[in-house]
Order: C-alpha cells, then sequence, then structure tokens
C-alpha cells in the first residue's frame, strides 16, 4: 500500500546498484487525548503499510513503530497519520523530540547519499606542504654571496 503523503526527500530511489544494511530505527508516535481510540484505529490504518512492525501503548496514548529507514521515516508515518484524520500530541516537549528526529533521519538519509571523499592523497603529504611554507631554524635569510665573504 503507498502512504498518502510521499515526501521526495523520504523516498530511496530503487536503482541503487549496492546493497545497503539495513538502518533499523524505534520511536514512538504519541497521540492528542481527543478523540478518544485513536491508538487502535491508527494501529490498523498502519498495519497495511509493508516493513513496518507496530505495537500499541493504550495507556500512554502512543504506537510504537520500528522501521528501515531506507523504506520509511517518521516524518512520512506521523504526516500521514495527519493526513488520515488523526491528531498527535502537541505539546512543547513533543513538537522538540519530533523535530529533532526528523532532523537526524533527514541527515543520515543525506549523509548515505554522499560520495565518500579522501581529503589528502597521503597523510605526510600535508605536513610536508606545511613545513616548507612555515619559516624554522635551518633557514638561512642571509644571500648566498654574502655567506661566502670573509
Amino acid at each position: 500500500m503507498n502512504l498518502a503523503r510521499e515526501p521526495a526527500s523520504v523516498k530511496r530511489s530503487a536503482a541503487t546498484a549496492r546493497p545497503a544494511p539495513p538502518i533499523r530505527k524505534q520511536r514512538s508516535i504519541l497521540f492528542a487525548k481527543f478523540p478518544p481510540g485513536q491508538v487502535p484505529e491508527a494501529s490498523r490504518f498502519l498495519g497495511t503499510v509493508h516493513d513496518l512492525e507496530l505495537e500499541r501503548r493504550e495507556q500512554q496514548r502512543a504506537l510504537g513503530v520500528a522501521y528501515d529507514l531506507h523504506q520509511h521515516s517518521l516524518q512520512e508515518l506521523e504526516g500521514t497519520l495527519e493526513d488520515q484524520g488523526y491528531h498527535l500530541d502537541n505539546t512543547l516537549m513533543s513538537k522538540m523530540m519530533r523535530a529533532l528526529i526528523y532532523y537526524v533521519e533527514e541527515t543520515q538519509l543525506h549523509n548515505l547519499d554522499a560520495p565518500s571523499r579522501v581529503l589528502k592523497r597521503s597523510q605526510s603529504e600535508a605536513y610536508t606542504h606545511a613545513w616548507e611554507r612555515h619559516p624554522h631554524g635551518d633557514h638561512d635569510d642571509t644571500p648566498p654571496e654574502w655567506r661566502e665573504y670573509k
């Protein structure tokens, strides 16, 4: 089942040549007090999503979700729930935690796409260039013709 809201920054391309190891995430989606009964309904709704593990926590008004970051993100899941009319917890702490998790997951996905680049060709090359440019004790500023003057 395709989720109703699929941000382009979250979805991975299917043409990736190298298989990436899974990045497992376990998060909690907190629901508002009103309307009551959102946890079982949201559990049934998200239960049809592929590669998503769910755990009901009705006493805490929460739904535990476990997923691979290559397949889903918390922002995608919560956005889909909000689009379907569910009300998430909007306390300041929940908003801050949600924003932090969104940022961390987005950064991880961005870093996975970034090519690895070598900063220096060799470890000693950086020190060699620095030594050549730095004035040190074995440098004589005397012109060559004055060095042999007696």
